[in-house]
């Protein structure tokens, strides 16, 4: 059996109990591991409950999602890392229209823990915030404990 999976979730149903929790929002709002379909992409996506919704970051802005994933099982540690660098383990959250792998990734930034897209080749975290997609270089990757 697979170490982790992905669950196919909408905003109205409650959160599986074996949910990867991936921060708190700024409000206090719970935030979970997800991703979400968008533009031909699938993206890491920040799953947020208590809004009933999921935001992913794409082409510069925030995007509001009601059907999503949802990743499930703990066994994950999340590990500080920097400048698109991929370390052993790291889960893969989605990928490009062309391929590419986009990973989970996680900011600290105006008071909330948010889940975003790491982009290897961007050499940084994105994270969908305020309506943005922001860009980090300083970022945690999740990765498959062992």
């Amino acid at each position: 059996m697979a170490a982790y999976y992905w669950v196919d979730w909408s905003a109205e149903r409650m959160v599986p109990p074996t949910a990867v929790h991936g921060g708190v929002d700024k409000d206090g709002c719970d935030i979970y591991v997800g991703r979400a379909y968008h533009e031909g992409d699938w993206i890491p996506a920040k799953v947020i409950p208590g809004r009933h919704t999921a935001y992913v970051a794409h082409g510069g802005g925030e995007h509001v999602k009601d059907s999503f994933q949802i990743l499930c099982e703990q066994r994950f540690d999340w590990v500080q890392t920097s400048g698109g660098n991929i370390p052993p383990g790291a889960v893969e959250g989605g990928r490009t229209d062309t391929g590419e792998p986009l990973y989970v990734g996680r900011v600290w930034h105006d008071g909330a823990h948010t889940v975003g897209k790491v982009h290897p080749s961007h050499g940084c975290c994105y994270i969908p915030y305020d309506s943005q997609e922001m860009s980090f270089s300083d970022y945690e990757i999740l990765i498959l404990r062992h």
